[in-house]
């Protein structure tokens, strides 16, 4: 658990010296750095897809991730969840402006324990290193992944608050996760699995960098209501296995 707990601590780090030390800075810049992460963050995104080397798998995956998302519309509880959050564990400061999405208002508390969760959460380098971590014992893609999101931290913390700090927690907890159950399913994870997996989720991180970039010119993909897409392929792939078996 090396790994995730670095990842977690840097994130807490980071946000921290954005909400605390980075105040002073005018708001364009901030505004700025988060636009050019969002392109870096869309080729990110866009070259960890072109891995993929089953397209319909891909498709019917984002199809089908998309129904289940929609049906627990995930993106609805998670924004309660950061809101519930907001109400025990944080008060802003009075005259704290609101931000707003879509035309719509938000809470940045909210916005940034959603934004931040997803971000950090969703990925190649989510999976891959974690599963590396359960697999290998092997973090090193994790300390990658810790540098990159401790600079969304501390952009997000000085423009969106406190609630940056809080998406440690389900940072830890997915990654967390991933690396017990890879290492409790060693022996059914392959190297395709692997590569589609991290295709679908390289897809959701260019969905997120669009949103940083265009968020202010029409309604954000809910790319929460993506995430179960992710496992598709793990799904559908185990049972091509067990169909060839039989």
């Amino acid at each position: 658990m090396l790994g995730p707990s670095v990842n977690a601590l840097t994130i807490v780090v980071c946000s921290l010296a954005g909400c605390f030390l980075l105040q002073n800075i005018p708001e364009r810049f901030g505004e700025t750095l988060k636009k050019g992460l969002g392109l870096a963050t869309i080729y990110i995104g866009i070259q960890g897809a072109l891995t993929n080397q089953r397209p319909l798998l891909l498709i019917m995956s984002l199809v089908a991730g998309a129904i289940i998302g929609e049906l627990i519309d995930i993106d609805r509880w998670m924004n309660r969840l950061g809101q519930w959050a907001e109400q025990k564990l944080y008060r802003p400061p009075p005259g704290g402006e609101e931000v707003k999405i879509a035309g719509k208002p938000e809470k940045p508390f909210a916005q940034g324990f959603v934004t931040a969760s997803i971000l950090f959460c969703t990925g190649s380098m989510a999976i891959v290193g974690s599963m590396q971590s359960g697999l290998l014992g092997d973090h090193k893609l994790l300390y990658t992944k810790s540098i990159l999101d401790g600079t969304f931290s501390i952009v997000f913390g000085k423009s969106m608050g406190m609630g940056v700090l809080f998406s440690a927690i389900p940072v830890f907890l997915y990654q967390g996760s991933i690396v017990l159950l890879s290492m409790a399913l060693k022996d059914f994870l392959t190297a395709e699995i692997i590569t589609e997996m991290s295709a679908v989720g390289n897809l959701l991180v260019a969905a997120i960098g669009l949103n940083f970039v265009c968020l202010s010119e029409g309604k954000p993909i809910k790319v929460a209501n993506f995430i179960p897409a992710i496992f598709i392929p793990w799904m559908y792939m185990a049972l091509e296995t067990l169909a060839k078996l039989n």
